[in-house]
């Protein structure tokens, strides 16, 4: 493979960088922008929710970072399991998910 290529996606292929890297500085894909929104309908107590797509701009594999009241109380675990749940249709079509979840300090 040539080093101007980026495997983009499981289903899409091998396709060249250029038509992967969609970001600009500063601003949000549209994958950022609906994984953040779905967020914040499902946890209205969060302080902080960050979103962003590691995968070059092409949706394949993000990292979330969600701090909660909700997460008030449970295990790592299950705090990793209610995002999952809250984005089980999107993460169907993503490769990889970084999750880092907390509670906010007071």
């Amino acid at each position: 493979m040539a080093a101007s290529h980026l495997l983009c996606g499981r289903n899409l292929g091998v396709v060249p960088l250029l038509r992967c890297a969609q970001r600009t500085f500063a601003s949000q894909t549209l994958g950022e922008l609906k994984v953040t929104r779905i967020l914040k309908e499902n946890f209205p107590r969060a302080t902080t929710i960050k979103v962003t797509d590691i995968s070059g701009g092409c949706g394949a594999m993000y990292e979330i970072h969600i701090e909660s009241e909700e997460f008030k109380d449970k295990r790592t675990l299950h705090q990793h399991q209610m995002v999952n749940k809250a984005l089980k249709e999107e993460i169907k079509a993503m490769h990889g998910l970084r999750i880092v979840t907390s509670v906010p300090k007071h």
